[in-house]
């Protein structure tokens, strides 16, 4: 009897110990991986440089980001005119964009602190909204338009709203402090799950919307990037009503009080 006893403990201890040692490749299994495409570095290429070949690459592997860059962010004509790649390249020819083009690619020639995070976010919000589907992620600089664009699927971050919050241009240009605050390489992948939140869930009462989001992207990156009473309002709902999905709740008319 001792013998059976001996056996079984030994047997326990070494699923035990496999457990152990197939946990982190479990969890590792579970985060998929947003590769993000560098349109930017094709695109600096080609504004720096004039390179044809670069242009080329950017309308033939990237239509719809171009298109989207120059019509609807840059706003400077449609990409079937015949002049239109003039038009591009001189825009970008002006002294700040031209910084703007070398200091993004200075700060950022690495992204892969961010490409992990950016996964590790994605794989976080798909365990609590499984329907959600994966963007296509890329950079671009747009001449300070927009942080984050959402559409067709893809999610675009403009590199250059994050070039630190006393980053010359930003202050030159009359950004409040606050505002300054979130224009770091910090916020990037909390500005990405944002702006693809809202993307998922427009239509609905952004007054309301909004602090809901906040307190999701909180969650999912694991670190209070957004704190107000409205969040917190959020916070203590969602932890009294453990039952209530992350969905149910962003689709919520229900408002939120302490």
């Amino acid at each position: 009897m001792r013998y059976f006893y001996l056996v079984a403990f030994l047997v326990m201890a070494a699923c035990i110990g496999c457990q152990l040692q197939l946990k982190p490749a479990l969890v590792e299994r579970k985060v998929q991986k947003v590769q993000i495409e560098r349109y930017d570095k094709i695109e600096t290429q080609y504004l720096t440089t004039g390179d044809y070949g670069a242009l080329q690459q950017m309308n033939t592997d990237y239509p719809v980001q171009t298109r989207t860059l120059i019509e609807n962010l840059l706003r400077i004509g449609r990409v079937d005119e015949i002049d239109i790649n003039s038009k591009f390249y001189d825009f970008y020819q002006d002294s700040t964009l031209q910084l703007l083009l070398i200091d993004v690619q200075s700060q950022y020639e690495d992204l892969t602190d961010i490409d992990r995070s950016l996964s590790m976010a994605f794989s976080r919000l798909h365990e609590m909204l499984p329907q959600m589907e994966y963007p296509q992620v890329y950079t671009q600089v747009t001449a300070l338009d927009q942080s984050i664009v959402v559409g067709n699927g893809m999610l675009g971050i403009s590199l250059d709203k994050y070039l630190g919050e006393n980053h010359p241009l930003y202050l030159r240009y009359g950004y409040s402090e606050g505002q300054r605050r979130m224009m770091t390489r910090d916020f990037i992948v909390p500005d990405c799950i944002s702006f693809y939140l809202l993307s998922l869930y427009e239509g609905a009462d952004m007054h309301q919307l909004m602090p809901k989001i906040q307190y999701v992207v909180n969650r999912v990156m694991d670190r209070k990037f957004f704190d107000n009473e409205e969040i917190a309002k959020v916070e203590k709902y969602m932890n009294e009503h453990q039952q209530v999905s992350v969905d149910s709740l962003l689709t919520s008319s229900k408002v939120l009080s302490l």
